[in-house]
């Protein structure tokens, strides 16, 4: 078991290290991109990576505080859900409305591994193959819908 300072520490070696990997790739349109604070330029909608003791994943968030608006949101993906899937070659989870680890209700779409724990340094490689590949193809998404998309 890790103390709060160590564990801390490890997470931020983990971030860290991921962003040096990835900070040398440009985003779809040959920008700089900050990868790991994605800005969407949509309020209460995000680009999300979360790594812990069991899984890894990567997930567009929908937190808007109305669930009226958040379900909109949602419905605004889900017909976008052909052009994701083409980018990120693969099915993602698609959840509306459910409770986050604070108990907050939010929507998202999202692809998980499991298996994979953060404090395990021999998992980093795994976690950074995860999510490396599917933050690009989310900002490759993104750039196609993101005129079109209603915040």
């Amino acid at each position: 078991m890790y103390s709060r300072q160590e564990a801390s520490r490890i997470r931020k070696n983990f971030w860290t290290r991921f962003g040096q990997y990835i900070r040398p790739v440009t985003g779809a349109n040959d920008d700089t991109v900050n990868w790991l604070n994605y800005k969407t330029g949509i309020r209460h909608l995000y680009f999300r990576m979360d790594a812990g003791t069991e899984a890894a994943s990567i997930a567009i968030e929908m937190r808007h505080p109305d669930p009226v608006q958040q379900e909109q949101y949602f419905e605004q993906l889900l017909q976008l859900k052909n052009i994701l899937e083409q980018k990120t070659g693969e099915q993602w989870d698609w959840q509306l409305q459910v409770n986050d680890e604070d108990g907050n209700t939010i929507s998202r779409v999202r692809k998980e591994i499991e298996g994979v724990n953060i404090f395990r340094e021999e998992d980093w490689p795994a976690i950074i193959s995860f999510l490396k590949p599917r933050i690009i193809a989310l900002d490759a998404f993104w750039q196609l819908v993101k005129d079109g998309f209603e915040g």
